[in-house]
């Protein structure tokens, strides 16, 4: 999105969002130029700012379409070729020539703004500069009015004048010359009688200079009183029985009329597209009939607001519609084609701007996905025996897609989690992002891939064990949302919003109620926006089979905090804090009947907050129909702690929080974490402030991170990991794109949290670095037990505060006499070797979990002694994982391998299942004897894993190759 206006801002990223710390203006010198002629542009601080900045510049052609930039480089990482010239403490220059720089010619306008190098810091937006000495001004329409609203019949008179004398002017309606003055210094031609939308160009020539302005006609309309069709809602309503038609229905209170403007109609629309409007519910609405099925459509909503409009609201506004499930516009998706990440996706209407909503009927549409038949619908993991992986598609691997995760299905497996949560990948602005900065919330961004492969991720996931969890960002939206755009501020009149929004917008705040504001707030005591939210649960539940949601920033669902302006603003700003934090009838209420939604539409949805807030108001939400098995889990992160631990320094060590008995939860109901995006690298912070060279090494502080998983996800209840923790990812989350660290205690303005990161786990195959493949295999034994023991679900004594955390887990309700009933983890963070007391519940033979090796107990208080960063997990009986698999005994044999029609099997079975290399299921057998044969000749040629279940439910897996 850019902005355009004079004064800029040099400013960085605050939670998730911007704040200013200084002003800059921007000028170009000369002031008139040719795109062929070098100029300067110049940005002046108001204060000095201790850091490089770069150029990010744009443009738009004679049609006011964007030009593209390959002198910017990518966003998070600017071009070195853009680095701005500091002539002064507080001045920064960049001379360039419009036709090289943007490699292109036909330039009308350019625009610029200065940022950091990774774009945690920029400038607000310059204004455009128009390109070439000749220039012209529209005098009627003024620029600020080009969309000219007038009652059917009437008219106006058009008015221009040029800089250079006497030129020929040119005036076209709809592509019709309708009028031509030649060699005259300014012009006049009065409009009469019109009766239809038109476009108008006024094309102004003097020798080989030619200047081209474009203004609008919208006729001033009544829209017609009619219902709107049964079993029709908000967006876009596709036809179960004509793949001919879609009705489209708008919700715009305050609005006049609304006309639909699409491929459908040229873009132009007559009356024949003017909305109807419903009488009772106030809705606009229409039905778009003779289309083609599967072709692609794409339209806008030209909304109208012509009386009582607040004030520097726009009298038109052209956008999208907030239901879209697909979106195009011309400022992410040049990119998204260049890269070929969302293959055949539909081009951007040309001549057109913002954010366009794309329609296409019939079955195979880009919404179309073949699930995989499986034996049973997928069962979600219990909630208390979550391992929830925290992913960021965009920092996973170096294509950045939802292939990328897919084709490491195996690695997620041998990890032996059960559930994964990505960061929002919601339509957002930009295509470098966390996503939290959401524009639609019922669209897939498309920079990670189309629908279908998100869908086959998730299938893929639920064939092999794993749970999908979507972290939404429902606070707020951004400007290029409708749900800003319909009601925002626009006192430029550049069709974007830098005010806000006016007080008459049904579905968000003038100003946040909260204050960890962020975009622009959303008012969730809205029926709207209440609809609005439960229509995204819809999508994402039934459209994708998304098992739950990750709820971010919950303290922001109240109405009930605004910021109160008593002209101190330390006792304000803490004032608005403490009321935020403190609890709040509206949002406990408005939460729960969210994930009342939830369940209606999937009885077992995972329901989880980041509140980080008080016992009162999180125990409301964990204890909410728990007796039906719900309630809504809370994240509880555990980041100071566990880094004292690791870097065997002084503080806060107590680990409690883990569990979070303190908050009087029925049942376990908090995710705890050591670490996630919000939070630094653990491994990071051992390497730069651990207490002894040893612990700052690699080797060191990998042998730490292991400890940590085993005083972690052991304790009862769900657990979560951030990406690559299980590697032991050691460089700072603040690293930026050029390799240097800069957080927020950073004197440069803006550090690099947002920025994207170097895929380091990849192209430098972690996983064969024996240390890092070492930690990794510790996460997946650890993770094993934690599914797969029912002790792990029973009660739990943690002993912390200090260098030597230990865990104590029991369940005497276990009857099986071979199975674990007792669980004895010790810790050693201190910087030397320690004899730790056991406190074994009795003497006797127990067994160190990590590889079943016995270990003989001769007193309950016998010391263990535990290297410095070491760990001790000791059950009193061997796991049963090493028995649940018979893939070690060696009496299963598979025959013949390689095979190109068909395989036998020396054993009856319950169940067969072949999957590819990278753990897609391709082909599965129910119950066969072992006189059968499985049939394979329809399988591609290549490696695959078969995957035995036996008569008695022991599991084995082999290679086996078809040729």
């Amino acid at each position: 999105m850019k902005k355009t206006i004079l004064v800029i801002a040099i400013v960085f990223f605050g939670f998730k969002g911007f704040a200013q710390v200084t002003s800059a203006i921007a000028t170009v010198s000369p002031v008139l130029f040719e795109e062929d002629q070098s100029i300067t542009i110049t940005f002046k601080l108001t204060n000095p700012i201790t850091t490089d900045l770069y150029l990010w510049a744009w443009a738009k052609d004679a049609n006011n379409i964007d030009i593209g930039t390959p002198n910017n480089g990518a966003w998070s990482s600017s071009s070195p070729t853009s680095k701005l010239t500091q002539t002064g403490s507080s001045t920064y220059t960049y001379t360039l020539t419009p036709s090289l720089y943007y490699n292109t010619t036909g330039i009308s306008r350019i625009a610029f703004l200065a940022k950091t190098v990774n774009g945690a810091a920029k400038s607000a937006d310059s204004k455009f500069f128009e390109v070439g000495a000749f220039q012209v001004t529209l005098v009627t329409p003024t620029v600020a009015n080009t969309n000219q609203i007038i009652d059917s019949g009437t008219g106006f008179t058009v008015e221009a004048s040029n800089t250079g004398g006497n030129a020929n002017y040119v005036l076209n309606a709809n592509g019709t010359e309708i009028n031509i003055s030649t060699d005259v210094a300014s012009y006049s031609f009065p409009l009469t009688n019109i009766i239809e939308n038109t476009f108008y160009s006024l094309t102004i020539s003097q020798g080989t200079k030619v200047v081209v302005k474009k203004f609008s006609v919208i006729i001033n309309a009544i829209p017609i009183n009619e219902n709107q069709p049964p079993n029709t809602e908000d967006g876009v309503n596709y036809s179960s029985s004509d793949p001919t038609k879609v009705t489209l229905v708008l919700n715009a209170p305050f609005k006049d009329f609304v006309y639909v403007a699409g491929s459908f109609n040229n873009w132009n629309p007559t009356a024949n597209y003017l909305m109807k409007k419903d009488p009772t519910t106030g809705k606009f609405w229409i039905v778009i009939e003779d289309l083609t099925p599967e072709q692609v459509y794409t339209f806008q909503y030209w909304v109208v607001d012509n009386t009582d409009r607040p004030a520097n609201s726009p009298a038109l506004v052209k956008t999208a519609d907030p239901f879209s499930t697909l979106v195009l516009n011309n400022y992410d998706d040049p990119e998204i084609k260049i890269l070929g990440v969302y293959p055949n996706l539909p081009d951007y209407p040309a001549g057109q701007d913002r954010d366009v909503t794309v329609v296409q009927t019939g079955t195979n549409t880009f919404r179309s996905y073949n699930w995989l038949n499986t034996f049973a619908p997928f069962v979600k993991p219990a909630k208390e025996k979550l391992i929830v992986y925290e992913a960021l598609v965009r920092d996973f691997d170096v294509n950045k897609t939802y292939q990328d995760l897919i084709d490491r299905m195996d690695y997620f497996k041998g990890l032996n989690i059960n559930a994964i949560e990505l960061m929002p990948v919601m339509e957002f602005e930009g295509n470098e992002s966390w996503g939290y900065n959401t524009t639609y919330h019922l669209a897939l961004d498309k920079r990670y891939g189309p629908p279908a492969k998100l869908k086959e991720l998730v299938d893929l996931c639920h064939q092999n064990g794993i749970a999908v969890i979507l972290d939404v960002a429902l606070n707020h939206v951004y400007g290029r949302s409708p749900i800003e755009r319909m009601w925002m501020v626009d006192t430029d009149n550049d069709g974007w919003s830098n005010g806000g929004v006016t007080a008459e917008n049904p579905y968000a705040n003038q100003t946040a109620r909260h204050s960890y504001s962020v975009g622009t707030d959303l008012n969730h005591q809205s029926v709207l926006t209440q609809y609005y939210v439960n229509r995204t649960q819809k999508q994402w539940i039934e459209e994708y089979r998304i098992d739950g949601f990750r709820w971010d920033l919950t303290k922001g669902f109240t109405q009930n905090c605004p910021y109160i302006n008593t002209g101190n603003p330390t006792t304000d700003g803490n004032n608005q804090q403490s009321c935020t934090n403190s609890t709040q009838a509206d949002r406990v209420k408005v939460l729960k009947e969210y994930v009342d939604y939830s369940w209606s539409l999937d009885p077992n949805h995972y329901a989880i907050f980041e509140h980080l807030g008080g016992s009162n108001e999180e125990q409301q939400w964990a204890n909410y129909r728990i007796a039906e098995g719900k309630g809504v889990m809370m994240w509880s992160e555990q980041f100071s702690p566990y880094t004292q631990l690791i870097e065997g320094n002084g503080g806060n060590k107590n680990i409690s929080g883990m569990l979070n008995t303190n908050k009087g939860f029925t049942g376990r109901r908090v995710i705890g974490y050591p670490e996630s995006h919000d939070k630094d690298r653990l491994m990071f912070q051992a390497r730069q402030y651990g207490a002894s060279a040893e612990i700052k090494s690699l080797a060191g502080a990998l042998k730490r991170m292991a400890s940590i998983a085993a005083i972690s996800t052991p304790i009862p209840g769900p657990k979560m990991l951030w990406q690559f923790a299980e590697l032991g990812w050691d460089s700072s989350i603040y690293t930026c794109p050029d390799g240097s660290v800069n957080d927020e205690s950073n004197t440069k303005p803006g550090d690099c949290k947002l920025a994207t990161k170097h895929i380091k786990q990849w192209t430098e195959n972690w996983m064969e670095v024996p240390e890092r493949k070492a930690l990794y295999d510790t996460y997946a034994r650890i993770n094993a037990l934690k599914i797969n023991e029912p002790v792990f679900n029973g009660s739990v004594t943690v002993n912390s505060g200090n260098f030597t955390p230990s865990i104590y887990i029991f369940d005497t309700s276990i009857t099986d006499v071979n199975a674990i009933k007792n669980i004895v983890i010790l810790s050693n963070f201190s910087t030397a070797s320690q004899d730790i007391t056991g406190n074994f519940p009795y003497a006797g033979t127990w067994y160190n979990l990590m590889d079943d090796s016995p270990f003989e107990v001769l007193v309950t208080t016998d010391k263990v002694s535990i290297e410095s960063g070491g760990f001790r997990m000791f059950g009193n009986k061997p796991s049963t994982l090493s028995t649940t698999n018979f893939d070690s005994l060696g009496q299963v044999q598979l025959h013949p391998n390689p095979s190109s029609n068909y395989f036998t099997l020396n054993v009856n079975t319950n169940k067969v299942q072949v999957f590819s290399v990278t753990g897609q299921l391709v082909k599965a057998f129910s119950k066969k004897s072992k006189e059968n044969q499985f049939e394979i000749s329809d399988l591609k040629n290549g490696v695959y894993l078969v995957k035995v279940t036996d008569e008695n439910n022991r599991i084995k897996t082999m290679r086996f190759i078809k040729q």
